[in-house]
């Protein structure tokens, strides 16, 4: 066989594990992020109350409000009749009740820019989910990164409402590169 004894190929072994492991770049496994994270301002209607031509969705895929009977969306903005204002995440309006994994949001305590890495648990999916003005929140969306199985990330910061447009305003920040959690803006790294 060329030459190669059993032992030859045994000892060659670890230098073909070394040059494996140096040609796959990170230890992620993924392919390098093109997509720059981009922090924007967006404002979503009450899913109550409001023309159904208005956005009362918010897809992570894409970083877009949208209009819920036309797009596929991972939350909803809505008004209760109590008054509050909440996000409702897609298992909580009665879609995909069976997925192996929802979308959901996760409240944080530490400042929208400190917020750097999702966490991949902990997310309420299937819940109504009350918020305030200065909320912080990371965000998890479907899975729609299909080849992986993954959801993509993002985080937001509610900034105000307007009761009389029924609207909601917020600053968000979407990782729309598939695998990865960062919520820095730029090209993610992890």
């Amino acid at each position: 066989m060329c030459g190669l004894t059993l032992e030859r190929m045994k000892s060659l072994f670890p230098i073909l594990i070394v040059l494996v492991a140096s040609a796959c770049g990170d230890s992620t496994g993924l392919p390098d992020a093109t997509l720059p994270n981009i922090e924007r301002q967006d404002t979503l209607y009450a899913l109550v109350g409001t023309p159904v031509s208005t956005a009362s969705g918010y897809s992570i895929e894409g970083a877009r409000r949208v209009r819920t009977d036309l797009f596929d969306f991972d939350f909803v903005f809505n008004i209760e009749a109590d008054g509050r204002h909440v996000f409702i995440p897609r298992a909580a309006v009665g879609i995909d009740t069976s997925a192996a994994l929802n979308p959901g949001l996760q409240a944080s305590s530490e400042t929208f820019d400190a917020i750097t890495t999702a966490p991949t648990n902990g997310y309420i999916t299937d819940q109504v989910i009350p918020i305030s003005v200065g909320d912080r929140l990371v965000i998890r969306g479907r899975v729609t990164c299909l080849s992986l199985g993954l959801p993509k990330y993002g985080k937001l910061e509610v900034l105000g409402f307007d009761e009389i447009a029924r609207t909601v305003n917020f600053r968000v920040l979407v990782d729309d590169s598939c695998g990865f959690k960062s919520l820095e803006p730029g090209i993610p790294t992890r």
